[in-house]
């Protein structure tokens, strides 16, 4: 088959590689669509240390169903199918007690760690365990399920949060994930929600996803607007979607006391956190990993056409152009969003 391997940091090269072979509980999936995730682009240089080459990445996908393993069950060649990023086993402590994100010894697809190697789907084909498989809705196109991953990925974050209708919200850092969960915030009655980013692109998105006021972190309104908002007492919620020491800190200034803060982004592994302010005023901050059920929902919402997903892809250009594509995104070209490649 032919893929875009990372053959080494910062190097792609469309070339042909060995089909992957399925285990008796796996099906072997011809890709469609298979979306670069920001986490490929930050990974691709070796700063994460999560894409040791070779390795092809690739991780938001779609597919239909080219051969099923000799276990499957309920699934057949020919189906149209998205799947999980995460592959998990069943009989993990934490799988069986609801939590399977984070089960000991997963993996996520197109994910090279030095502890595993698990390819991905930025290939013709792509190996996947059948319990991670979700049908696609029939009015949905391949290149539109392959965003369910990361609105998966903010679905999850808005739920660990809990209630939020009627809340005031901010969400610092209005990227992509940023962007799904102001949409599914005010789908689900969020009274206000206030984006915050430093770019302006980014911004303007922000609204046209559902975005009550997008900001500047550092405009003088902010803090005006948030006490107008709340009678003075800060946002009940806040989602930290970057990850970085100045983005956590916005979240945590900008959150009313006895408030939560979930923290998605993890850019940087480390951070300044202000462990008084957190004791003082009694936070509730807590992580969001991954996702953890929530692909059925989302595919809901496409199915629907509540969730917007097209004003998010900039272009849907070949696998074999894939190398000028994370280019193109590694460089920070203006007016880019999702880009989802189709092999």
């Amino acid at each position: 088959m032919k893929a875009l391997v990372l053959t080494a940091y910062n190097n792609l090269e469309y070339l042909d590689f060995p089909d992957p072979l399925i285990n008796d509980n796996e099906v072997l999936i011809k890709v469609k669509a298979c979306g670069i995730c920001g986490s490929d682009v930050q990974g691709m240089d070796g700063s994460t240390g999560r894409r040791q080459p070779p390795v092809i990445m690739g991780h938001e996908a779609s597919g239909i169903i080219e051969k099923t393993g000799k276990q499957v069950r309920n699934w057949k060649a020919g189906d149209r199918v998205t799947f999980d990023s995460t592959i998990y086993s069943l009989d993990d402590w934490f799988t069986q007690n609801g939590h399977y994100n984070l089960s000991d010894n997963r993996q996520v697809l197109g994910v090279s760690t030095g502890e595993y190697r698990r390819q991905g789907a930025f290939a013709e084909y792509v190996a996947v365990p059948q319990h991670i498989l979700y049908r696609i809705p029939g009015n949905v196109s391949f290149e539109h399920a392959a965003t369910t991953e990361p609105i998966a990925v903010a679905h999850h974050a808005m739920n660990l949060a809990g209630p939020v209708k009627d809340r005031v919200v901010v969400v610092t850092g209005a990227g992509m994930v940023g962007a799904f969960l102001i949409s599914l915030l005010k789908l689900n009655g969020a009274s206000h929600v206030i984006a915050l980013d430093i770019n302006p692109e980014k911004l303007e998105m922000a609204g046209e996803f559902g975005a009550d006021h997008a900001m500047h972190p550092d405009d003088p309104e902010l803090d005006i607007l948030i006490k107008d908002q709340t009678s003075g007492r800060g946002a009940d919620l806040s989602f930290e979607v970057v990850g970085k020491s100045e983005t956590v800190n916005t979240c945590i200034e900008r959150t009313r006391k006895g408030g939560r803060i979930v923290l998605v982004g993890n850019t940087t592994p480390v951070i300044d956190f202000p462990v008084q302010k957190v004791v003082t005023h009694e936070l509730n901050v807590m992580g969001s990993c991954a996702i953890n059920g929530e692909y059925e929902a989302v595919l809901a919402l496409l199915e629907k056409g509540s969730i917007l997903v097209g004003k998010m892809i900039s272009a849907t250009p070949p696998l074999s152009e894939g190398a000028i594509w994370f280019d193109r995104l590694y460089r920070q070209e203006s007016g880019l969003n999702k880009i989802i490649l189709t092999p």
